[in-house]
């Protein structure tokens, strides 16, 4: 009898781990193989006169958690409901020059999977790449202009270590 238990158990571990091992290796392979697409909001970053007293207004009104950048809201990944997300809420000064040469108030962050493909995809299609990609322990980031010269930013994020500069950083998130 215990050796019937114990086929059994080993029976079911090997199944298991085959299914796990396949999962693995197809997720894998899927974010290898991708041409690279956009999955998501990753943020949205807006001009303002005041963004100090923007984030406070957003604060005490609506019960936005801000930090110095702004906020961040932590929700779970659609493909895997165990993995944490995260997307960013930036208010910034109306002087700034980051969302040059586009002369709108607002850019979106978008997040993205194999970024590299993605923007070889973009360069082939004429697409404007306003910089090159920059790496960060916590994503690679490139600009690009759309159609009508909306200055977009694509993230492919590494949540991981966003979340732990998070943490390094006191910065609590909205869920």
């Amino acid at each position: 009898m215990k050796h019937k238990i114990t086929n059994i158990l080993l029976i079911s571990a090997v199944f298991i781990l085959g299914f796990q091992t396949h999962d693995w290796m197809s997720n894998h392979a899927k974010h290898e193989h991708s041409t690279g697409r956009v999955t998501g909001i990753g943020g949205i970053f807006f001009k303002c006169q005041d963004p100090k007293a923007v984030r406070t207004w957003y604060q005490e009104h609506l019960g936005i958690i801000t930090n110095e950048y702004g906020a961040v809201f932590e929700w779970r990944q659609g493909a895997d409901s165990s993995q944490k997300a995260f997307s960013q809420w930036s208010p910034f000064n109306e002087k700034t020059k980051y969302f040059a040469p586009s002369t709108k108030d607002f850019m979106i962050n978008y997040r993205v999977e194999n970024i590299e493909n993605l923007i070889a995809q973009l360069k082939a299609s004429g697409v404007v790449i306003t910089d090159s990609l920059e790496s960060f322990e916590y994503g690679k980031f490139i600009h690009i202009l759309d159609i009508e010269g909306n200055k977009i930013e694509l993230w492919e994020p590494n949540d991981h270590a966003f979340e732990q500069l998070g943490i390094q950083m006191g910065a609590p998130t909205n869920k």
